[in-house]
């Protein structure tokens, strides 16, 4: 890890990828403890971090907006790390005490007016929000399209008894959804095929309420999870609402018995996209699974599609009927 000079002189830690953009090292390091203006170039900063993701990912950072989310994932990462620092900046609205908990997991604090709050967030009410952190993006996340070297699974997925597979998912809610409900029944990570949307956009962050910091995330192409696939022996399943009697014929259903036959068995389960489905590829590699439904409905919202899938399938030690 190195670190460089960002504004208002906070040091942050970033990422070998952060070298390879000299532009990144450029900024202005005024020191401060008290930033009002949203023309500030660290709040320039904060704001490219929200919008973009090639920004976020290079500078190895994401901002995380609220005190809830916040206060989830710096718990959980000092409960992995056992360390207390894993905030680099906290920035809290003007006559705010530091929400309790976090004093001693920030390395900078800085108080920000409303203005500034509300040009961070990019929220129209902040009524709610007092505090946004500036928070590492974890090792716990991989994109093989940066990573040199043999893919290493075992690392990435120490426990991979279900695996969570989104092909194409576009819309940050719906991903963060069904990555807050994967760690809710204890699936041991997920795996991100080409045009899923970040996991750590705003709106992905905001709907998974920090899951993506506590669920392992590796971001691939398909032959990266083939070779998940092929190391640990994993049945494939996707979800797939038959459009006609002879694919109601070809797919399985949900169903307790389904799940029962897999308890001792890794498996992924591969989810579509909101407006294309499967791709073609996840079609053919896959038992295609449907839910079973009364009445004449095409299909469920992804997310809550997703939802049942992994309450169904959950490993059969987390269950909780």
């Amino acid at each position: 890890m190195f670190t460089t000079s960002v504004p208002t002189g906070l040091q942050l830690s970033l990422s070998h990828k952060t070298l390879q953009n000299p532009q990144l090292e450029t900024l202005p390091t005024p020191p401060t403890k008290s930033i009002r203006s949203p023309s500030n170039p660290f709040i320039k900063h904060c704001v490219k971090l929200r919008h973009s993701s090639s920004y976020r990912h290079s500078h190895g950072h994401a901002l995380v907006v609220g005190t809830t989310p916040i206060r989830e994932i710096t718990r959980f990462q000092e409960c992995m790390d056992e360390r207390r620092i894993v905030i680099d900046c906290l920035l809290l609205l003007d006559g705010i005490e530091v929400p309790k908990g976090l004093c001693d997991s920030c390395s900078q604090i800085v108080h920000v007016s409303s203005t500034v709050i509300k040009k961070i967030s990019g929220l129209q009410s902040i009524d709610s929000i007092e505090a946004i952190a500036l928070i590492k993006i974890p090792t716990s996340f991989c994109n093989m399209e940066d990573y040199k070297g043999e893919p290493n699974f075992g690392r990435w997925f120490p426990s991979p008894h279900r695996i969570l597979v989104l092909d194409g998912i576009q819309d940050p809610g719906n991903l963060g959804t069904l990555l807050r409900s994967a760690l809710a029944f204890g699936w041991d990570g997920a795996f991100l095929l080409p045009s899923c949307c970040d996991p750590f956009n705003e709106k992905a962050l905001r709907a998974s309420r920090g899951a993506c910091f506590q669920l392992p995330i590796v971001s691939g192409e398909w032959e990266h999870l083939e070779t998940l696939v092929d190391e640990f022996q994993m049945k494939m399943l996707a979800a797939h609402p038959p459009e006609n009697c002879t694919q109601m014929a070809e797919s399985s259903s949900l169903s307790q018995e389904l799940a029962d036959t897999l308890a001792c068995r890794h498996a992924c389960l591969v989810l579509g996209s909101e407006g294309h489905g499967l791709s073609d590829k996840s079609k053919e590699s896959c038992e295609l699974v449907s839910i079973p439904m009364v009445g004449e409905y095409e299909s469920l919202n992804v997310s809550v599609a997703g939802g049942i899938f992994l309450f169904m399938l959950q490993p059969s030690n987390h269950r909780t009927i």
